[in-house]
């Protein structure tokens, strides 16, 4: 029998119980839907994050007390007191750190901003004047403090878009006064906004000096930011930090750093590393789906084998041969997995840019839609083989029936 012959059949038999034939392939479409919903939305998740992360800057450094570890003893040293005001000053020294542009100091902080019977939980943070350089964040009212807001502790901040929106019901914030831990600010500048993906628009920022002598009540930073004049000089700079803190600490042995640093790309592969795992993970269990349909594929197929015994028989009669309906067996099954397979593709994509309009317009994220070619291709081919290797029993003892017998069946 040619292979023409047999695909017609195959065809012929699904046509025939097309309830049926529907009802075996949802495991299927279900387990690629999944598949390529995860696979899409991972790699959206992954693109917004970077982008967040590639935002400050690609020559952005951050040093941080304490060493960057997921123990829960080294954990707790991220938040020492390694860095302070020495530290700072040996920084600025060009002879230090002759390829930096900026250096500035962060100090970290969190509480309640009042205004009037109003109040509105924010993240501060306490900067040098060079914060709108170096994040790339400039008011849309108002301006930013300066250096001698820094020297003298200044009681100015200036706020993110929601702080406004919540404590001045969106209106003019400029002027007006706003409380945090029973101290009284002066709002002189307003972010604009940034959207749900950035923490800039629940922030206040004031001078580092006066949320040390206001807020935290610390002689410490919690982060020193440096921007290297080039990305050429990065590593140069990063070396240079190093040296020049090791000294400041009197560290000969670099296995005793009580700082990390990290940069822009640091955070970037980690970030990439972490959501990709992430991703493989989650489109592993919902494979497991296919392994559901599969096994729903093989029942169905065997009781398709037992309702057409008199089919199997009679095509037996007239000449089929055992491989003949082996082979026309098996490609219904893979007909069934392989159609399962493009429609949960469509279906999987489809839906994936349905969110992915949804997180845009709705939500305000610059979230971009990402089709997964290799992903939906890879997905076809497994449900075809999957409908290749659950079918092979079914198909194999439709094949062993005896003719004498499969007409004589009831």
């Amino acid at each position: 029998m040619k292979l023409k012959y047999s695909i017609q059949t195959a065809v012929t038999g699904l046509l025939t119980h097309k309830s049926r034939s529907a009802l075996t392939i949802i495991g299927i479409v279900i387990g690629i839907t999944s598949i390529i919903l995860v696979m899409s939305l991972g790699q959206g998740a992954q693109n917004l994050i970077l982008s967040q992360v590639n935002g400050l800057g690609a020559t952005t450094i951050t040093v941080i007390p304490g060493k960057i570890s997921f123990s829960p003893s080294a954990a707790a040293q991220t938040l020492n007191d390694s860095l302070k005001e020495k530290d700072l000053t040996a920084l600025e020294l060009k002879a230090n750190v002759p390829d930096a542009k900026y250096i500035m100091p962060m100090v970290i902080g969190a509480g309640a901003a009042v205004n009037g019977n109003l109040v509105y939980q924010v993240a501060v943070f306490g900067s040098g004047e060079q914060i709108p350089e170096i994040f790339d964040i400039n008011p849309n009212q108002g301006y930013f403090f300066t250096d001698d807001d820094v020297i003298s502790q200044s009681l100015v901040v200036v706020i993110g878009y929601n702080v406004q929106k919540n404590l001045f019901d969106g209106n003019n914030a400029i002027g007006q006064k706003i409380r945090i831990k029973n101290n009284t600010f002066k709002v002189i500048g307003v972010l604009p906004e940034k959207g749900s993906s950035s923490e800039f628009d629940d922030a206040v920022f004031m001078p580092y000096t006066t949320a040390q002598q206001y807020i935290t009540g610390t002689k410490y930073f919690n982060r020193i930011v440096v921007e290297a004049d080039s990305q050429a000089n990065l590593a140069s700079t990063v070396d240079d930090i190093k040296i020049t803190l090791r000294n400041s600490h009197n560290i000969t042995d670099p296995a005793n750093d009580d700082f990390s640093i990290e940069t822009t790309a640091d955070v970037a592969a980690t970030l990439g590393t972490i959501t990709t795992a992430l991703t493989a993970f989650l489109a592993a269990v919902a494979a497991i789906s296919l392994i559901v349909g599969g096994i729903g594929i093989m029942n169905i197929m065997l009781v398709s084998v037992t309702e057409r015994t008199k089919e199997i028989g009679l095509r037996k009669a007239i000449g089929a041969t055992n491989h003949d309906i082996l082979v026309q067996f098996l490609l219904e099954a893979v007909m069934l997995t392989g159609t399962g397979g493009i429609i949960g593709v469509i279906l999987g994509g489809s839906l994936s840019y349905l969110i992915s309009i949804i997180l845009t317009k709705v939500l305000a994220l610059n979230w971009q839609f990402v089709f997964p070619y290799e992903a939906a291709l890879l997905g076809i081919l497994v449900a075809s083989l999957v409908g290749l290797v659950f079918g092979i029993y079914p198909a194999n003892q439709a094949a062993k029936k005896s003719p004498m017998e499969a007409l004589r069946y009831e």
